[in-house]
This record gives structure tokens, C-alpha cells and sequence, in this order.
């Protein structure tokens, strides 16, 4: 087992994720009001999804997640995939941001400065599938096997892919995250990071204090990082103060700020603005992206700052 994130970061001194994937699907025309979201584009317009994962390592990324966040069997059966094609949509999923992680990487001049991308397998909490919000608030209804048993099948395919590391991400219940750690033991050559939802400067989504979930990552050998994604970008700065007795690196990839209505399927609120990347890098932040509602020039942007503070 490798940690490819202490690499990175003992090289260069922080690591810069991908942002928004679904956000940057739409913005080239894509119609993701599906229960699929982007996993829909596997089958329909996998190129599409390529050409963005190329963008964001233009535009500085050193580690883009693929396009399995809402990939589930059951969500895949429910519109009518039988579980051969299925698994044959989730393996394209890595293949399509490792095709676009070699071209970026076969250009001379796309080396400078830079270190060789990551690819992450990006794996959404079990309320994804579920396409009704219940990732911010993880009131599922269902019991700890249910969640294991949701997650192992998905997790047995991306396994046997060329992807780098898991990324558990906008996971919004210490429970789930518990049940991914213990399941991460059936995979031991693989690492992941650990990401998540909150709903507000203390608490993830389903109200345990994000200093108890984070720590969770100092007790597992494989989780390489631990943080915070789509999560409005005022509670940031007090969520990584909570955590500051984690050895474990910190990641943070916020949303724009908006807040997502599940009843009407859209994007509510004001956006944030410039994200005070310095405060979060002050704070112990050495792992930053984007998630809903950004994109490459939020990651551009990043990559600038964090150049500047790493000097």
C-alpha cells in the first residue's frame, strides 16, 4: 500500500483536487435532471467527460475523481442497466479519466511545475442514490448492514480498476463513514480520503461534531486524508479549527456557497465569491478543490494561491 497523497504532497507541498463535475457537464450542455446525474453521460456522451477531467488538469489539478459518485447497481438497474453493463459503465468511468490524465501527462509542457496526476474512483454515500438531498442530512432509515451491503459491490469493482485511491466524499454521518473505514480492510492494498458533508462550523450533516468523524482517519492506516466537500464555504474556517488534533491530512473542497433544494431538483442562494484560500491553508488545509457549483477557474485559482504560499 501506497500513500500517493503524501507523495504529492511531500514534493510539492499541497495537492489540488478537480471541482465540480456535474457543474462543468451542464455548462457544455448536458441535461443531467436524472437520478443518474453524471453517471447518466456514461452511457449517453462519455467524451464529454473526459474533455472535463482534461480541462481540470489544465487548469492545475492534481488529482481528478471520476464520474461513479451516483453510480450504484440499483441506481443503474433503475434505469435499466442489468449489472453486466453496469459494471462495464463503472470501469469506463476510470478509464475515461485515465485516458485524460495520459494525454494531459504526454505533453512536454504540461510537466512543468507539475507532478503526475492522480486519478481518484469517487464514491458518493449510500443517500446519493437515493436523488432526494439525504446526503446532507443522512437520515436514511435504513440499518448499518443495509449501507455495508449498498457499498461492497460498488467498491469490488473499482478495486479491480487502475484508479489511484477511493475518494469517499460528502459522506454526512459518522455511522457511514465508520462502515466505509471497516470495509476499506477487504481492499488492503488501497488508501482513500475521507470527506465530509456539514451543517454547520461543528457538526456533518447528521449532527455528531466533525472533530469525533475526523479522527476516525488517525485510526485507520488507509484513510490518507480527511476533510470537508460541498459544504457552504463560511464554515470552513471553524470546521478545520475543530479538527486541528488530526494528524491525517486535510482536505477541503467546498460548494459554491448555494444550497441544493431536493424537492425542486436546483441550486438555491448566493454564491460565496472568492474562496480565502490562505485562511483554510493557515488553518492546516494542504489538500483544496472544488465541489457543486465550481469549476476550472475556481481551480486555477487555487493553484495560483497555494504556489504563492508554498514559496
Amino acid at each position: 500500500m501506497t500513500d500517493l497523497i503524501a507523495s504529492l504532497l511531500a514534493e510539492q507541498g499541497f495537492v489540488i483536487l478537480d471541482g465540480g463535475l456535474a457543474t462543468e457537464l451542464e455548462q457544455r450542455g448536458a441535461d443531467l435532471d436524472h437520478f443518474l446525474w453524471s453517471a447518466k453521460l456514461l452511457a449517453e456522451a462519455p467524451e464529454l467527460i473526459r474533455a472535463v477531467h482534461l480541462d481540470y488538469l489544465h487548469a492545475g489539478a492534481d488529482v481528478i475523481a471520476t464520474a461513479t459518485y451516483q453510480a450504484s447497481f440499483g441506481g443503474f438497474a433503475k434505469a435499466g442497466f442489468d449489472r453486466e453493463h453496469a459494471e462495464r459503465l463503472m470501469r469506463l468511468s476510470v478509464d475515461l479519466a485515465l485516458q485524460a490524465r495520459d494525454r494531459f501527462w504526454a505533453e512536454p509542457a504540461n510537466r512543468e511545475g507539475r507532478l503526475e496526476p492522480l486519478v481518484a474512483a469517487s464514491i458518493g454515500p449510500y443517500g446519493a442514490c437515493l436523488h432526494d438531498g439525504s446526503e446532507y442530512h443522512g437520515n436514511y432509515g435504513v440499518s448499518r448492514q443495509e449501507i455495508l451491503d449498498f457499498h461492497r459491490p460498488r467498491l469490488d469493482i473499482l478495486a479491480d480498476t487502475q484508479a489511484d485511491l477511493f475518494a469517499f466524499e460528502t459522506i454526512p454521518s459518522r455511522e457511514e463513514a465508520e462502515v466505509l473505514i471497516e470495509l476499506m480492510a477487504d481492499y488492503p492494498g488501497w488508501t482513500a480520503w475521507l470527506s465530509f458533508s456539514c451543517r454547520d462550523g461543528e457538526r456533518v450533516s447528521h449532527g455528531e461534531p466533525f472533530a469525533e468523524c475526523a479522527a476516525l482517519a488517525d485510526a485507520s492506516n488507509q484513510v490518507v486524508a480527511v476533510g470537508i466537500n460541498c459544504t457552504p464555504p463560511q464554515y470552513v474556517s471553524s470546521l478545520l479549527d475543530a479538527a486541528g488534533r488530526v494528524r491525517t491530512p486535510l482536505a477541503v473542497y467546498p460548494n459554491s456557497g448555494e444550497h441544493w433544494v431536493a424537492s425542486e431538483n436546483r441550486w438555491d442562494g448566493q454564491e460565496c465569491g472568492i474562496f480565502p484560500v490562505s485562511d483554510w491553508h493557515a488553518r492546516g488545509a494542504r489538500i483544496l478543490g472544488g465541489c457543486c457549483r465550481t469549476g476550472p477557474e475556481d481551480i486555477r485559482g487555487m493553484r495560483a494561491a497555494l504556489k504563492k504560499l508554498a514559496v
